[in-house]
Parts: C-alpha cells; sequence; structure tokens
C-alpha cells in the first residue's frame, strides 16, 4: 500500500513558476513508476508526466514539454514536478499517481494509487 500526498500549489501569475512535491509512504517506492496528472473545472483528468523507478526516460504531455520537469528522490520518497512558464490554461488540480508495475502510461486506470491533489491556479 502507498500513501500519496501532494504540496505546494497555490496562486502564480503567467509566466510564473511553482514545484509541487509529492511525498509517498511505503517501502517500495524506489520501485513504482510515479505520473503527475491534472483536471481543471469541468475537464476530464488528463496525463502531466511520469517517470520510471530509476529516474530515467522521463515522459511528458506535448503541452508541457520545455515547461515542466518531472524528477523523483527515492532516499527521501519524493516525487516533483517543476513548472515554469506557467499559462492561465495550466490552472488545474494536480495529482500525484502511483503505478506498482513499472512502465510509462498516460492513462488513469494504469495507476495503482492517488492523491488527495493540490490547486494551482496561473492568473492572467
Amino acid at each position: 500500500q502507498v500513501q500519496l500526498e501532494e504540496s505546494g500549489g497555490g496562486l502564480v501569475q503567467a509566466g510564473g513558476s511553482l514545484r509541487l512535491s509529492c511525498a509517498a509512504s511505503g517501502r517500495t517506492f524506489g520501485s513504482y513508476t510515479m505520473g503527475w496528472f491534472r483536471q481543471a473545472p469541468g475537464k476530464e483528468r488528463q496525463f502531466v508526466a511520469a517517470i520510471i523507478w530509476s529516474g530515467g526516460f522521463p515522459y511528458y504531455a506535448d503541452f508541457v514539454k520545455g515547461r515542466f520537469t518531472i524528477a523523483r528522490d527515492n532516499v527521501k520518497n519524493l516525487v516533483y514536478l517543476q513548472m515554469k512558464s506557467l499559462k492561465p490554461d495550466d490552472t488545474a488540480v494536480y495529482y500525484c499517481a502511483a503505478r506498482s508495475r513499472g512502465g510509462l502510461y498516460e492513462t488513469e486506470y494504469e495507476y495503482d494509487y492517488w492523491g488527495q491533489g493540490t490547486q494551482v491556479t496561473v492568473s492572467s
């Protein structure tokens, strides 16, 4: 069992930056694929980024490439999402997710555990 808790959301102006963190419990965190998703009001939850257990091969949705960076610290059981050049369209609740079976996936059902989410609001 893995429990996830996001933090770092908030209100930022367009063009600004935020770093989200996801704290994970559980001894097997280091073997999990970790992902970030987001859900804007009235829209479906969408994939943002994912990273495998080793931290290699980060994978991004096209709309965040070059602006967002995913990273992990397996010693501290943390996953980060560094966001820069934020746009009002990035406004959403951001969720951390964990997948126990490895691999990089964009679809929600491939992930086994979810956090409660953290709100990111980008003002114009």
